[in-house]
């Protein structure tokens, strides 16, 4: 809306979001999630502290740096100190499977992707808990909660809530995102293209 609404006024905003819950790891997350954050980040923090010039260690500290100061960002409380340090963390351990981790056999790499997108969704939603928890304290109850399925409780507003979730997440996991359907209207001539 923000970059239909700013194109009225002949203001061209970047693309901000890319589908970012379709990623298939925590790398393909930060190029896909809030993007304009991320280039600033990279930019102004992780490149400036000597980004993955001078070796792995000190790569993987400066990228736990950076996330931790892009968690401030967002406020002065510790869930976002977590919440950034859980994404560093997240972060770290991708760029050293990638580096180290085995090679996955062509037959499997369907079955790979698929854990690799559901892994990765799963530590999202666990760096959000932090992110939206009033404290520490909170976050871990309600992650504790959410561990333990002999809590789950089947009332008829849970089951409301649960179908409009089912709905959601279908429409962030399968329907096109807004550029994808904006590319289709525009390639098939539904709508005119300014030259």
């Amino acid at each position: 809306m923000a970059i239909g609404i700013s194109l009225m006024f002949g203001i061209f905003l970047p693309l901000n979001f890319n589908s970012p819950y379709k990623a298939t790891s925590i790398i393909d997350f930060w190029r896909r999630w809030h993007m304009t954050l991320s280039q600033f980040l990279r930019d102004y923090l992780y490149i400036p502290l000597g980004g993955n010039r001078h070796g792995r260690v000190l790569r993987y500290v400066n990228l736990m740096i950076t996330m931790v100061l892009g968690g401030l960002w967002h406020g002065a409380a510790w869930t976002f100190v977590a919440w950034g340090a859980l994404h560093g963390v997240y972060l770290c351990i991708n760029h050293a499977w990638s580096n180290y981790g085995p090679a996955v056999a062509p037959r499997f790499a369907r079955a790979a992707n698929i854990a690799a997108f559901i892994l990765t969704f799963l530590s999202v939603v666990v760096a959000w808990v932090f992110f939206r928890a009033d404290s520490i304290s909170t976050a871990v109850y309600i992650l504790a909660k959410m561990a333990n399925p002999t809590h789950i409780s089947f009332g008829r507003g849970e089951i409301a809530n649960a179908m409009f979730i089912a709905v959601y997440a279908a429409i962030a996991w399968f329907a096109p995102n807004t550029q994808r359907s904006w590319a289709t209207i525009t390639r098939t001539g539904l709508v005119g293209e300014k030259s």
